[in-house]
């Protein structure tokens, strides 16, 4: 049995990104992913048992840094309000400096293979961030709704707004973003 090499792994993971972003799922082959990678067909499967293992894996790697990002520097004893834009903000830092992961991530989530991640499993990065909604609606900050609907709501703009395919003359500076903040805020608190 080989030996993972983390750095060899991130290789992959990189070339899976570019690479279907560039030309799509379907015509994403391990060859070419290995290739890219620089790393033989055969290395791709020491980490990777197929195509789909690896395409699922590229996501979660996605939303764990995500999450990873979204959670930073959060602090519990600030307002609610301005826990909130925190998350905003990290979520709208981390999608506009990571567009291909972004770009990945929303191909995957609209596509067949979302079907195959455990989403128990995935939403475990996220219970921080659900706690702390879950805090808001207790409190009687935010309105008590599913935290789907509470998440379209906060986070969905972000990531159009960060999209420049689709806000091509829109300039994302401090002004812009705190006025889609408060609009955010706007359609979930009480």
């Amino acid at each position: 049995m080989r030996i993972k090499d983390t750095h060899k792994q991130d290789a992959i993971i990189s070339a899976t990104v570019e690479l279907v972003n560039e030309i799509g799922f379907v015509s994403s082959s391990v060859a070419k992913i290995a290739k890219k990678a620089n790393v033989s067909p055969a290395t791709l499967y020491v980490y990777y048992t197929n195509k789909e293992d690896l395409l699922v894996s590229t996501y979660i790697e996605i939303k764990k840094k995500m999450s990873d990002e979204l959670l930073k520097n959060i602090d519990n004893t600030k307002p609610f309000r301005d826990i909130l834009k925190d998350f905003w903000n990290n979520t709208f830092d981390f999608v506009s400096k990571n567009k291909g992961l972004f770009q990945y991530a929303e191909q995957f989530s609209n596509s067949p293979y979302s079907d195959l991640v455990n989403q128990s499993e995935l939403e475990k990065h996220f219970e921080p961030m659900m706690r702390i909604l879950q805090k808001g609606i207790d409190q009687k900050i935010i309105k008590d709704v599913p935290f789907e609907i509470l998440t379209v709501f906060i986070f969905y703009p972000v990531m159009l707004l960060s999209n420049s395919k689709v806000c091509k003359k829109l300039t994302m500076d401090n002004e812009t973003v705190e006025t889609a903040f408060n609009l955010a805020w706007d359609a979930i608190k009480l």
